[in-house]
């Protein structure tokens, strides 16, 4: 059973790219890109930020444009996984492409606050907050998706793939 556990980072419901990584630092470098993910909530969000730190957000999280920025800062800062209500269409699909796993479940968002620990149980599709054992299910990847993820995102699985080792 392969089971992840993380420190919830707590955000409601259209959280849009803009939020994410405003347009106007979408030119600078990556490493200095990062320094600003999350700026519109507090301009220093990414010093609270702790490697596995683990997003869970309402509906709708990722609206907005299809900057791909807006997931690689994210991960960039450590966040390896995004459980939310939904999630914008391309946003889930930039987070497969760059090696972070969204869930999606159902009623998640009420089961946190914000620093509550959280388990994720990647195997039989069950998120739980270990507080206070409330649950609920998720559909997990399967089949090219989570090839994908497996590999860390799309690049390294071609580079796999082209050195014949997948």
């Amino acid at each position: 059973m392969t089971t992840i556990n993380g420190r919830v980072r707590k955000f409601g419901d259209n959280i849009d790219t803009d939020t994410i990584t405003p347009g106007s630092i979408l030119h600078l470098p990556m490493e200095e890109l990062k320094t600003h993910v999350f700026s519109p909530v507090s301009a220093d969000y990414y010093q609270t930020i702790q490697e596995g730190d683990i997003i869970v957000a309402g509906n709708n999280f990722g609206c907005g444009s299809s900057r791909e920025q807006a997931t690689a800062a994210v991960k960039e800062l450590g966040i390896q996984y995004i459980v939310c209500q939904s999630m914008a269409r391309i946003y889930f699909r930039n987070c497969i492409a760059l090696g972070v796993y969204p869930i999606m479940s159902d009623g998640v968002s009420d089961l946190f606050n914000e620093g509550d620990e959280i388990a994720i149980d990647l195997d039989n599709g069950n998120v739980v907050n270990p507080k206070t054992n409330a649950s609920t299910r998720f559909e997990p990847l399967s089949g090219t998706p989570k090839d994908i993820l497996d590999s860390g995102g799309i690049l390294p699985l071609i580079k796999k793939i082209a050195h014949g080792s997948k």
